[in-house]
């Protein structure tokens, strides 16, 4: 977990920073707020902006921890395939970083449902739920690693905690940017500007941690933090 969970965290700040969310942030903000275009440059309702965007992450990490519960539930009933499936997940994800990557042209096309849910703080949850269901490829490849990773820990609190920490390194920078998004204009430009720099990283990240999973890098890499873990003592 000491190595997963970084990785998870920087999963979900990679998808954050894709070209089909960034770019899209005032959209999400004034759907799930309720407030105008306008009304969010002025940045005078910052309460209910904050709140809008709190239940809007809060359903999207609904969904994403239900699918960390079950792919470190599979991991248990599956311990004794673990190697077989690693292997099967490293592949997996590094086909997905290379989706990711734009190196993969006919699989690179954006599904998403055409559900719009109408504005206001209800519907934010909602709103949260169907941008975790209906976004792909811009969050299914990074989340896909996480889901790996979930399984490669075979229980469902650890699947659940390395979901919960993509939902943190994706929803943070909901909440700040819901608090400072006429701070966050020249972000969106520059990620508009270097999207395609900044998509190649992710992907690479992907492959990355595909090959550590197909190699049995990864543990490896687990081994030796558990070997440092367990150099520290009782200090009295």
């Amino acid at each position: 977990m000491l190595l997963a969970a970084p990785v998870a965290i920087l999963a979900g700040l990679v998808s954050f920073f894709s070209p089909c969310v960034l770019p899209l942030l005032p959209g999400y903000l004034s759907y799930a707020s309720g407030l105008s275009a306008a009304q969010l440059a002025e940045g005078k309702q910052r309460g209910r902006v904050l709140a809008g965007t709190s239940l809007f992450v809060l359903g999207f990490a609904i969904v994403f921890v239900s699918g960390g519960v079950l792919f470190g539930s599979l991991g248990t009933t599956l311990m004794q395939w673990r190697g077989t499936i690693t292997m099967i997940g490293g592949v997996l994800a590094i086909a997905l970083g290379l989706v990711f990557a734009g190196w993969v042209p006919f699989a690179s096309r954006t599904v998403r449902l055409n559900l719009r849910p109408k504005v206001g703080l209800a519907a934010a949850p909602l709103l949260g739920i169907v941008f975790a269901l209906g976004w792909t490829p811009c969050i299914g490849p990074a989340l896909q690693v996480v889901f790996t990773l979930a399984l490669n820990e075979a229980t469902a609190l650890r699947g659940a905690l390395l979901a919960l920490c993509y939902a943190v390194g994706l929803g943070l920078p909901f909440l700040i940017a819901g608090l400072a998004l006429d701070r966050f204009g020249s972000t969106i430009a520059f990620v508009r500007r270097h999207h395609r720099a900044l998509q190649v990283t992710g992907g690479v990240m992907m492959i990355v941690v595909g090959v550590l999973l197909l190699t049995g890098g990864w543990d490896v890499l687990m081994a030796t933090l558990r070997q440092w873990a367990a150099s520290f003592g009782t200090v009295i």
